[in-house]
């Protein structure tokens, strides 16, 4: 009895996906959350080590170069101490690292579309800028 419970939820589960993916390739309308355009300053940081293990800093550029090439999310912490995590406009989203691996441990001035996430601020970066 135990084993047609789990299949049928499964086959359920798989059904409610299907539906789903197929209102989105049938032009259903997705919800965007509203953003305001901003420039911000700040420093682009490996967030595990500098919020894991405080490390940052020239000193820390390289491993925070290594740390993005193995996926770990660079982040821009501003000026005033807030975080901001780079989006992607894409769907599936795509990875920021790249853009921002870079200026790993520099400060920029990067302009985008800013949205509140959950106690930080999400950035799709339009533009970015080492600070001279």
């Amino acid at each position: 009895m135990f084993s047609r419970i789990v299949f049928v939820t499964a086959i359920a589960g798989g059904l409610s996906l299907a539906g789903a993916a197929g209102a989105r390739a049938q032009g259903m309308p997705m919800h965007h959350p509203k953003g305001t355009q901003r420039t911000i300053t700040g420093t682009v940081v490996d967030v595990s080590c500098k919020f894991g293990q405080g490390l940052s800093g020239d000193s820390h550029r390289q491993c925070a170069q290594i740390c993005a090439d193995k996926g770990i999310p660079l982040a821009i912490l501003s000026s005033d101490g807030k975080l901001y995590i780079p989006t992607s406009t894409a769907m599936p989203g795509e990875g920021q690292n790249e853009r921002l691996k870079e200026f790993a441990e520099q400060q920029v001035t990067v302009s985008g579309t800013v949205f509140p996430a959950g106690g930080a601020n999400a950035i799709q970066i339009a533009s970015i800028e080492r600070k001279s």
